[in-house]
């Protein structure tokens, strides 16, 4: 017992000590911070002159309510597609069904880097570039085929009489749908939220398809900042 605390405790010391480390090195004073000999792990004082300058002076606050804007949109949009989608594979038999599901597996070999530039030419005639919509879109179009493989399996599991009793007591489709199987498999797409959160570190399309502040997202804002450091540190 006490090998494994020992051993967990050492591994949460590896895992969180960056973090410490980054919290610690935005509130020490800049003159403290570069003082040769100085302990910056456990001395040093403290100032949260920085962070108010990142908070007031600076274009910050936009840029992380943008990408959070865009996640949840994202998040929104790529839910409800992909539940319905999901539902319609697990639970209909339809002509073309194999073909669909291959074409949807098919659009996952590609690299973004292969597409970025037809879908800038897409985007483009459309007024979509700098627009948070056209990223959200952007996402949406990736995300929804790996989103609708992982509503299948979430489905999968439950019978379909699950969603008929409800029928049968006087549910539509729809309402058997939202009501007795998303409840059920709510936990499941929580546990793989995974496919939502990588629209908010997502960077090829922001850095190719956004260039006015007002619309600015977070990755692209912090990429700048540390190609401004790496120039000041030489």
């Amino acid at each position: 017992m006490i090998g494994h605390r020992l051993s967990v405790g050492l591994y949460l010391l590896f895992a969180l000590f960056p973090l410490y480390w980054i919290i610690k090195i935005s509130v020490t004073p800049d003159q403290l911070l570069f003082q040769p000999g100085r302990d910056t792990v456990t001395g040093g004082g403290f100032t949260l002159e920085p962070l108010s300058k990142v908070l007031t002076d600076s274009d910050f606050p936009t840029f992380f309510s943008n990408s959070l804007d865009r996640l949840f949109q994202h998040r929104f949009l790529t839910t409800l597609i992909a539940a319905g989608a999901g539902y319609a594979f697990s639970r209909f038999l339809f002509h073309g069904k194999m073909v669909m599901a291959a074409l949807l597996l098919f659009t996952q070999m590609f690299p973004l880097v292969m597409i970025i530039a037809p879908i800038y030419r897409v985007m483009a005639p459309l007024g979509l570039t700098n627009s948070l919509l056209g990223l959200v879109l952007i996402y949406t179009a990736f995300n929804v085929p790996f989103a609708t493989f992982d509503a299948v399996i979430s489905l999968m599991p439950f019978p379909k009489r699950s969603g008929k009793s409800a029928m049968l007591e006087g549910c539509t489709r729809f309402q058997a749908l939202y009501r007795v199987l998303v409840p059920l498999t709510l936990p499941e797409w929580r546990q793989r939220s995974a496919v939502f959160t990588a629209a908010w570190s997502e960077l090829l399309f922001s850095l190719m398809l956004i260039n006015k502040n007002e619309v600015m997202t977070f990755p692209v804002e912090f990429t700048q900042l540390r190609l401004q450091i790496c120039r000041f540190m030489g």
